[in-house]
């Protein structure tokens, strides 16, 4: 899919046969690039049985053709990868790997709470869609600032209960306040408790209480957890009777649970009650299709909160192509962070933020220290055979820096504003 420019509207559905892209190429199946900076017949792709990928190779372009940042040249042909970047003169694409089945996005699913045009956000809100219809539990799986929370209000939303919906991080608490949180209390159930306190429990009846980072509740309170999940029912602190309770829980942790069942360090049973639906929110760097959306629209959220008016944000070639190929390990939070440093601390008057280039990314985030280097995770293109070509011992896979004199991307190049991948 073309991500820039955005009057680029062109997607691409490839298969095994192979694909010519250009201005004006001869092959009927490839929808014209029109960008001046595209040769007519610019770039190849086909589908190679022998790796089980697409493969591309530039046709002796005028502008030439970058992989994930790094000039390929036309010495031969380089492998595809889910998410790679390829940039063909100033067009920019976003390869996803073809789904051997159709992808049937949801029409019920607010795209304000869970936007995007990724294959993965589309697979998700038709989940979502399923999930939110059910009264199971659900697990929600996502690195920190991918947006769970708002997915879990969605899905409330979607569920047509009529209570409201409750949202308590239990990374917040210690353990005596999050049971009293959770459950209530009574009246002189400890030191401090004054008055009676229903819990959120209680608070979400007929509704939905999220429970975020569950994966840090004490051990010694998930037992009562998972009996107010089966029994519907719970005992307030203090007291010797228990409460009947009509509340949907959704949880939501960054952490690997079935490790974490391994070590000892969350219950099975409380894991498998909650797991009934897992849905997968992706990290913003699995989604390269969305970041410059994302961008945008996080930046007119900025300009609309202060009631300013501007044009609609723009980036240059490059700099859009830095964008997509950081890692973004604060995802959502980090993409907040660009715009909001941007906008305040480079002189810029925020009503004319309406365009990022390299200079302003560099003079926002200064480069970080070469001294601990990284890589992308997209990864170093690499050349393979030609895709009718016989491999030979040692000619399967080669490094493309060895293969072309152009000098070496670096993603040390990058601001400091982009963090190592999680390894």
């Amino acid at each position: 899919m073309a991500v820039y420019p955005t009057d680029i509207q062109v997607t691409l559905d490839l298969d095994i046969h192979p694909l010519s892209l250009g201005r004006s190429t001869p092959d009927p199946r490839s929808p014209p690039i029109l960008h001046s900076t595209v040769s007519r017949s610019h770039f190849q792709v086909e589908w190679c049985p022998r790796t089980n990928t697409h493969i591309g190779k530039d046709l002796s372009s005028r502008n030439g053709s970058k992989l994930n940042g790094r000039p390929i040249g036309t010495a031969g042909w380089y492998r595809l990868r889910n998410h790679d970047v390829l940039r063909i003169g100033d067009v920019i694409f976003v390869y996803e790997t073809h789904q051997t089945f159709e992808i049937r996005d949801s029409s019920v699913v607010s795209r304000e709470a869970l936007p995007g045009n990724a294959q993965c956000i589309r697979q998700l809100r038709t989940r979502v869609a399923h999930a939110a219809a059910d009264i199971s539990p659900i697990l929600i799986i996502g690195e920190t600032g991918t947006g769970k929370e708002q997915l879990a209000s969605e899905i409330h939303r979607l569920s047509g209960r009529s209570g409201p919906f409750v949202a308590v991080n239990c990374a917040t608490f210690g353990k005596q306040l999050i049971e009293s949180q959770l459950f209530g209390h009574l009246r002189g159930a400890f030191t401090g408790a004054s008055t009676d306190q229903p819990g959120l429990f209680r608070a979400a009846h007929q509704g939905t209480l999220f429970l975020d980072e569950i994966g840090e509740m004490p051990l010694e309170l998930q037992p009562r957890l998972l009996r107010a999940i089966q029994e519907g029912e719970i005992r307030p602190l203090g007291s010797a009777e228990t409460t009947k309770v009509n509340t949907r829980i959704i949880a939501a942790t960054h952490k690997n649970l079935p490790q974490a069942v391994k070590q000892s360090e969350f219950r099975q049973d409380l894991y498998g009650r909650l797991a009934l639906w897992q849905l997968h929110l992706p990290a913003i760097r699995h989604r390269r299709v969305d970041i410059l959306f994302w961008i945008r629209r996080l930046h007119e959220r900025w300009m609309a909160a202060r009631s300013l008016i501007g044009p609609q944000i723009s980036w240059t070639p490059d700099a859009a192509q830095r964008l997509l190929l950081a890692p973004w390990t604060e995802n959502l939070r980090g993409i907040d962070r660009l715009v909001h440093t941007l906008a305040t601390e480079q002189g810029i008057p925020p009503a004319y933020l309406s365009s990022i280039d390299d200079t302003h990314i560099d003079e926002a985030y200064p480069p970080r220290d070469r001294s601990s280097p990284t890589t992308d995770e997209a990864g170093e293109p690499h050349l393979v055979p030609p895709p009718h070509q016989s491999s030979t011992a040692g000619s399967v896979r080669f490094d493309a820096e060895s293969q072309t004199n152009c000098p070496p991307w670096d993603i040390n190049d990058l601001p400091c504003w982009i963090d190592e991948v999680p390894g």
